[in-house]
């Protein structure tokens, strides 16, 4: 029986026992682990590779040419920007992620940045903990319901998050050009263009992929139509907002805050300008995050492995679905092996 390499390329966690608790499954699976950073790196581990299951090493066109075993390439997350995909479909490469593992915990933490900043919270126990039990530092702080909400970009998080504010009377807008108006009517939401968006709601929250279409997306044009009341919320990709545009439309007061999960460059530089503003609530890409999250996470990821290296299946949650041209596996089983998972 032919024994698989399958190459972690970098990964965050104390271990790796979710994965190899699904590889023991079959006793042909070699894993390999790394913490490759570069695209030399990568080439140097994974040359021979079978499979990749990657975080954050860049998998660019110059890594791909370069394989020449690999016939899958899973992503620990929801986003696959680090992965050329056009590249990978002309090699033929299976390129898989993981859309739905942390659909409750991403919108209840932009629930949670949303409430969070409405409410003063952050400041608010900041000046406590310095000496400061004075309300008025809070000021202005104004009643939610019958406020306006717009999501940009509206797949499986920002469907869940407009779930979870319309029971607290916020009004809910959405521009997303995958998404339909008859869609958008069934989900009781409104679908608008990005401008309209931009000048009728009091706080936005980003949820788009990051795509080149969708790089620096909001920059200095959108912040110009935004309410100078406007809160900007950010959980999905730091790169979709022009993050120099944002810090000149808080110091210039265009806006009146922001609350990020994700920043441009991460780990955020220790002189980057929003760290000192007051107005600016900052995770470290923590939405993602639970226990339960987590392991679903990466034991889908390997999975995504097993379904093509040993069932010769199309991954479950295939996206360069175009690599179909190039290369023929069976369909997804009818049987669920991911729901054994979880």
């Amino acid at each position: 029986m032919r024994q698989w390499k399958v190459v972690v390329t970098d990964w965050e966690y104390p271990d790796l026992r979710f994965e190899e608790a699904v590889f023991q499954a079959y006793g042909n699976i070699k894993l390999v682990v790394a913490q490759c950073q570069t695209e030399e790196e990568v080439i140097e581990v994974c040359r021979d590779a079978d499979a990749m299951i990657n975080q954050y090493a860049p998998i660019s066109r110059k890594v791909l040419e370069q394989l020449e075993n690999c016939k899958v390439i899973t992503r620990y997350g929801v986003g696959v920007d680090t992965i050329d995909l056009e590249a990978a479909r002309e090699k033929g490469i299976c390129v898989a992620n993981v859309p739905d593992y942390c659909v409750d915990e991403v919108s209840d933490h932009a629930l949670a940045l949303l409430l969070s900043w409405t409410r003063k919270v952050t400041l608010a126990n900041h000046s406590v903990k310095n000496g400061i039990w004075d309300f008025k530092v809070t000021q202005p702080i104004y009643r939610l319901r019958g406020q306006t909400i717009g999501l940009i970009g509206f797949g499986k998080i920002p469907q869940s998050l407009a779930e979870k504010v319309k029971p607290l009377g916020l009004r809910v807008i959405v521009a997303d050009p995958y998404f339909t108006q008859e869609a958008a009517v069934e989900k009781g939401v409104e679908l608008v263009s990005l401008r309209t968006l931009c000048k009728e709601a009091d706080y936005i929250s980003v949820h788009a992929p990051l795509t080149a279409a969708t790089r620096g997306m909001i920059g200095e044009e959108q912040f110009s139509l935004m309410k100078k009341e406007a809160i900007l919320i950010n959980t999905s990709r730091g790169p979709i907002v022009n993050e120099q545009a944002l810090i000149a439309a808080l110091e210039k007061g265009i806006i009146a805050g922001a609350a990020l999960d994700v920043v441009e460059s991460e780990p955020i530089d220790s002189d980057n300008p929003l760290l000192r503003m007051e107005q600016v609530i900052i995770t470290p890409h923590v939405a993602w995050y639970s226990e339960q999250s987590a392991a679903e996470l990466r034991s889908k990821a390997a999975m995504g492995v097993v379904d093509v290296l040993v069932h010769g299946e199309y991954p479950k949650y295939l996206v360069n679905a175009k690599v179909k041209d190039r290369v023929q596996l069976k369909l997804p089983n009818a049987e669920d092996r991911y729901a054994k998972l979880v």
